[in-house]
């Protein structure tokens, strides 16, 4: 694994979306529209949560996995590109957190 990761997830995700097929998680899920998206977020969020509250390395690794996917395809459903993502991350770079929500208003 190396950088692109992500990248490579999210242009597979893309292509589940734009080519569905019976077999594809991703596209069932896709097809079943935001609500269906935002359960799985809600749900991966939680657990890893809880993953977390455990401590279990390997359950905080996995869970954080599943988090992201579940995430990625919201990204893929509102059709935002990765790289806008990435683009805000980098614009908060090097900016305390405590003023970039003050600066939020």
């Amino acid at each position: 694994m190396n950088d692109d990761t992500l990248q490579l997830l999210f242009k597979t995700l893309l292509e589940r979306r734009d080519n569905p097929s019976e077999n594809s998680y991703t596209a069932t899920l896709l097809a079943k529209g935001v609500d269906k998206i935002l359960k799985k977020v809600g749900e991966e969020a939680t657990e890893l949560v809880i993953a977390s509250k455990g401590g279990e390395r390997s359950e905080i690794v996995y869970e954080t996995a599943d988090l992201l996917y579940h995430t990625l395809v919201l990204l893929v459903h509102h059709d935002i590109p990765l790289d806008e993502v990435y683009g805000e991350l980098r614009r908060r770079f090097g900016i305390s957190g405590i003023e970039e929500k003050s600066a939020r208003g």
